[in-house]
């Protein structure tokens, strides 16, 4: 079903260590509104489109996701690369570190546990939809609110490509329940 191509969607430039920001960007890789959660949230709401265009597009918009996972992962190593264990508890990453030494969890910035409850899915194409664009509104926030967090350009760069995604996949979705309403409306 998948091909994976070894290479990157956006290239991760980063070289400045920041511990603060990659305790917040832990928000997009794990968290309520993270990619994550979108991508599985997608990828099971596909089953209860309208038709296979609708199918198409949430399998689509679902990969892409996970690339944005790969690229917060990718991310978050750049900017704690060299880290001392001093300099993650500093930056409240100590507890991470104890039990996960330098990987990324599946976790909010504030520590909470991913969870599947993140998930929406209700069975109605045109609620599903409208929770997607949402939460592709939410994840722009949550972009916005980190590049405000930083001043390195290697980094608002990334950022600013994921937000832009996120709007990209708003359009794609509220094009698709504008075609969807306007088919329901004719039927009636």
């Amino acid at each position: 079903m998948f091909t994976y191509q070894k290479r990157e969607m956006y290239p991760i430039n980063v070289n400045k260590k920041d511990l603060r920001l990659a305790k917040y960007l832990i928000a997009q890789y794990g968290g309520e509104y993270g990619e994550l959660s979108a991508a599985l949230t997608y990828m099971n709401q596909r089953y209860t489109m309208k038709d296979e265009r609708g199918r198409n597009l949430l399998t689509d918009i679902a990969t892409e996701e996970l690339t944005h996972v790969e690229m917060i992962a990718s991310l978050y190593k750049a900017l704690t690369k060299d880290a001392s264990i001093e300099e993650m508890e500093q930056a409240g990453l100590g507890c991470s570190f104890v039990t996960h030494g330098y990987a990324l969890t599946l976790e909010n910035c504030s520590g909470n546990a991913f969870n599947t409850n993140n998930f929406t899915s209700t069975g109605d194409y045109k609620a599903d939809l409208l929770e997607d664009m949402a939460s592709e509104q939410k994840a722009r926030t949550v972009y916005e609110n980190l590049i405000k967090m930083t001043s390195d350009q290697d980094v608002i760069n990334v950022l600013l490509f994921l937000r832009q995604r996120e709007i990209v996949h708003y359009n794609r979705f509220k094009d698709l329940l504008d075609v969807y309403t306007k088919e329901d409306n004719m039927v009636k």
